[in-house]
Formats: C-alpha cells, sequence, structure tokens
C-alpha cells in the first residue's frame, strides 16, 4: 500500500515540476521562436474586427520580437464557439481572441456560452472603441434628430429598424434606442450589416444604428441621412463633426460605443501577460496603426481601461449594463 502512495506521490509531484517548467520556460522564451501567434477573430474577413485585427497583426511584429501573427476567422454562435476556442487553448501567450462588446454581451445573449468571461479569461487591455451613429433611408423626410422622433412617434408601429443579426452592434444600439425612446419599432434582421445598408439606402427599410466604421463611407456620400452619433462628444472628422452627440439632443445616458479588448486564456503568466501589455502599449503609440483606426472613425483607448485589471473591471460593468436591457428584449443569439 505504501509503495503505491508513494507511486502516486512521485506522479503527481512530476505532473506539479512539468506544468512549473513549462510556465517558467513560457515565461522566458516568449514568444517561442518558430510558433506563430494567432489571433482569433468571431466575425468573417472584411468586417471590422477583422480588419482591426489584420492591422494589429502587422503592428504586433516588431514589439513582439519579430514574431509571425496570423488572424483566424471562427465563426459560429454569435461569436461564442471562438471564444470557448481561446478558453480552451494553452495558457502560453501564443492564442489570443479579440472580441467587441460581444463580450459583455454574450453571457446573457447566448444560452449556453460554454465559458465564464470573469472565469476563463487573462485581460490584456483594451484597443479602441467606435461609436454608433443613427442613420436613415435618404428619402426620410425628417432632417434633424428632433423631427425624427417626432416623425418615429407619428408612425409608431410602422417603422422598420434594421440590424446585422442577433447580438450584433447595430442590434444591441436598436434595443438601447427604442429603451431611450420608450417605443418599439419593427427589427428587420439581417446576416450582416451590408445588406441592411444596401436596403436602407434603397428604402426598404427605414432607420439603423451602427458603428462609424461601416456607415461613414454612405454619409459621406450623401447615400443615407444621418442623424446623432453616440460618443460623448463629436468626432473631428470631417464627415461627422457636424454630427450632434446624443448627450448634446438631451438623450442622458445614450453613450454607446463599439470597443475592442484582447483576451488570452486563464492561466498566463504575469511574465507573459507583462509582455503582451508592452507590446499592446507600443501599437497603442503606433502612429502607422493609429491613423488606420481614427480614419474609420475609432478612438483610441488612452485611460486606464487600457491596463488588464481596469479592463477586467470595465468589461463586467458592461455586463451588468446589458444584461437587463437584453434580458427585457427577450432576444437570444442561438
Amino acid at each position: 500500500m505504501r509503495a503505491v502512495t508513494n507511486k502516486r506521490w512521485f506522479c503527481s509531484a512530476l505532473l506539479l515540476a512539468t506544468w512549473l517548467c513549462s510556465t517558467v520556460l513560457a515565461a522566458q522564451t516568449f514568444p517561442i521562436k518558430d510558433k506563430p501567434i494567432t489571433i482569433v477573430v468571431p466575425f468573417s474577413a472584411g468586417g471590422p474586427t477583422d480588419r482591426l485585427a489584420r492591422d494589429m497583426a502587422e503592428a504586433l511584429r516588431k514589439p513582439l520580437g519579430g514574431a509571425t501573427v496570423v488572424v483566424e476567422n471562427v465563426l459560429g454562435a454569435g461569436g461564442a464557439i471562438a471564444t470557448q476556442k481561446v478558453a480552451k487553448a494553452a495558457p502560453d501567450g501564443h492564442t489570443i481572441l479579440i472580441q467587441h462588446i460581444g463580450m459583455a454581451t454574450m453571457p446573457t445573449l447566448v444560452r449556453k456560452p460554454g465559458f465564464q468571461v470573469d472565469a476563463d479569461f487573462t485581460f490584456l487591455g483594451m484597443i479602441h472603441e467606435v461609436p454608433m451613429t443613427i442613420v436613415a433611408r435618404p428619402t426620410l423626410e425628417a432632417n434633424d434628430y428632433k423631427q425624427l422622433t417626432a416623425w418615429i412617434a407619428k408612425n409608431k408601429d410602422k417603422v422598420n429598424l434594421g440590424n446585422a443579426g442577433v447580438g450584433s452592434a447595430s442590434h444591441l444600439c436598436g434595443l438601447l434606442w427604442q429603451a431611450s425612446l420608450r417605443t418599439e419599432m419593427v427589427g428587420i434582421p439581417y446576416k450582416g450589416v451590408s445588406q441592411a445598408i444596401t436596403d436602407l439606402m434603397g428604402g426598404q427599410i427605414d432607420l439603423l444604428c451602427d458603428q462609424t466604421t461601416n456607415t461613414m463611407t454612405y454619409i459621406e456620400a450623401k447615400k443615407v441621412k444621418a442623424y446623432a452619433i453616440t460618443s460623448p462628444k463629436r468626432l473631428s472628422l470631417p464627415s461627422l463633426s457636424g454630427l450632434p452627440t446624443m448627450q448634446e439632443l438631451g438623450v442622458k445616458g445614450f453613450q454607446v460605443s463599439i470597443w475592442h479588448g484582447t483576451y488570452a486564456p486563464k492561466g498566463l503568466s504575469a511574465e507573459v501577460q507583462a509582455k503582451w501589455y508592452a507590446a499592446l502599449r507600443s501599437v497603442l503609440t503606433d502612429p502607422a496603426f493609429v491613423k488606420k483606426q481614427e480614419a474609420l472613425g475609432a478612438v483610441m483607448i488612452t485611460d486606464k481601461r487600457i491596463s488588464p485589471e481596469e479592463h477586467r473591471k470595465f468589461v463586467l460593468s458592461e455586463i451588468a449594463k446589458w444584461s437587463p436591457i437584453i434580458k427585457a428584449a427577450g432576444v437570444y443569439a442561438d
């Protein structure tokens, strides 16, 4: 019996020693030579999150010592499949997730997400946030936000509000907007924002609330009517500087941004987390990277949310903010 017990003890000690050695080795050698770093994106190629990830992959190579950084698009379940994949990956710093506001909404939107935000991830820091714009078909008669709300009140049951699918940025913005107006519109879900904008321009739907990265081109070309922006202050971009904020228009507390953060699996060593934090700080001050993001209306994160702990606190506060709104709407992504 004692021999069996000793054998079990020896095996347990060996496993512990192996784990400790691998953890120390990963911290010392990260990034591991000849092992690519994978940025997992929960959305299809060409979308705002994918474009951000590819810009980051390019900008990260230098601060990560010339490491190969690749982007992997993993679709499904409103972003939950990609998020699960990263949660289950080895915590060696070579697999990270770039996720937007969905990190805060999936716990409520997806019935069985397969992960717990605070228990299954190491927070690395936030990158940027993109405000939303309220836009309409070009033939809508309202010419400012006051006229728009009067038109909505008059046409209540007939107003069509498009979105890019349940749980999308446009869907979330629409939910919050309807709650602020204390009215319900006819939701028209699409499988992506491109078709929603096409139908908006063609007059098949009346309204859309979506991020500047998607709407700015059409606002500039006057193919849609723009009424407001959801950032705390106006943007300096020429095509958007004339848009009043919802705060200016008297809609208190209506600030919606599609923020992006970076995450690694739980168990990432403090040393590797520190290396990632340093790399991200470098990217956020890279002139070429910043210029690309700001040209799309993105606002770089420069406050305390760039730190891992403040990033974590912010995400948890966003979960608390969106959970009652989603539950009240009774919508699910699965």
